[in-house]
């Protein structure tokens, strides 16, 4: 009797519990009205020119598609600020969160929180975020750093101390990208040194602290001759502290960056040039991707999400989560003046 009774409780729990985990509300296919899902797509900062631009891609795909899509960001470059972000769209009840995180490890806790609610969770430059269902990359990471590496250590004449220089050194694209310029360094120009000193400095996203930061760089090692930027501020903020200590042709930078923000330094040849991919198409390409999540469509290799660079995503390597697109823009006297941002 006792070991019935034993028997009928332990398959009361295990109903119990399977009628928890089928209640759970697991990110997926929607089953709401497309007319009320609510995507909202979070950058690091919605003041910066980089997420300014951005949101012009979420609103031509709010107005594509006739969804309720929209960009929300903090005041700045913020991590705790970006969570609370996050934590209020949760609180909003949006059906999606796309994300281009400051800090992928801080984001961790509430982007798990938004996935166990049921809320579609997507990243881009967050290659290390576990807590997403994808995450975007608009080139591969490493190729990408390699190149900058290339347009660096020509503007250097293939030779001299150069360093290498982040937006935050929590920044998983950032990293990536000066970890594979310096590699591609190594081998291929072995008369460029990276400084040993300081082989990684931060501008904290931020034009004005990448413009001290290279200026004492430059004063306390003589011999400095190249920074290579990541964060789409650190060109423009080098090239100026370049110009004021009447170091042109004598000290250069190459990165990400803007047109608009880097034109007059690409004109006058203090800037070679530039490079980037356009933050309105992954704002697009992001929101797209979570629709097709929401709708239950598959997320294969090949897939289109309807813009050049993001029509043939690949899955890299050994991954089922990171979605390579296809290419970069280089920027330089040529067609500086041709994108109109």
């Amino acid at each position: 009797m006792k070991k019935a009774f034993r028997i009928f409780v332990i398959a009361m729990m295990m109903t119990a519990a399977v009628a928890s985990i089928s209640a759970q509300k697991l990110p997926g296919k929607s089953s709401k009205p497309s007319k009320d899902w609510k995507i909202a797509l979070v950058p690091k900062d919605s003041t910066n020119a980089w997420f300014v631009r951005m949101e012009v891609g979420v609103k031509q795909f709010a107005k594509d598609t006739g969804l309720n899509a929209f960009q929300k960001g903090p005041a700045k470059t913020d991590a705790a600020m970006q969570a609370q972000v996050i934590q209020d769209l949760i609180a909003q009840g949006v059906d999606a969160i796309c994300v281009v995180p400051v800090d992928p490890a801080a984001l961790e806790p509430v982007l798990g929180e938004a996935l166990k609610k049921g809320i579609v969770v997507v990243t881009h430059e967050a290659s290390f975020q576990e807590n997403t269902l994808y995450d975007i990359e608009a080139f591969n990471n490493t190729a990408y750093g390699e190149f900058i590496m290339d347009n660096l250590a020509k503007a250097m004449n293939y030779e001299g101390v150069y360093t290498t220089m982040v937006g935050h050194v929590t920044n998983a694209s950032h990293n990536e990208w000066a970890d594979g310029g310096v590699a591609h360094q190594k081998a291929k120009y072995p008369k460029m040194t990276l400084l040993a000193a300081e082989p990684r400095v931060e501008s904290e996203d931020n034009l004005e602290k990448a413009y001290e930061r290279a200026k004492e760089l430059i004063k306390k090692y003589p011999n400095l001759k190249g920074i290579m930027g990541t964060s789409s501020k650190d060109a423009p903020g080098v090239a100026r502290a370049i110009e004021e200590m009447g170091l042109k042709g004598k000290v250069f930078v190459s990165g990400t960056g803007l047109p608009n923000e880097n034109k007059t330094f690409i004109k006058n040849g203090t800037i070679q040039s530039t490079t980037l991919w356009d933050p309105k198409d992954a704002g697009y390409a992001l929101c797209s991707l979570a629709v097709k999540i929401l709708k239950g469509e598959p997320i294969n290799n090949g897939l289109n999400l309807g813009l050049k660079g993001y029509e043939n995503l690949q899955f890299a390597k050994g991954s089922k989560k990171i979605l390579i697109g296809s290419g970069w823009i280089v920027i330089d006297k040529k067609n500086v003046d041709s994108f109109g941002f």
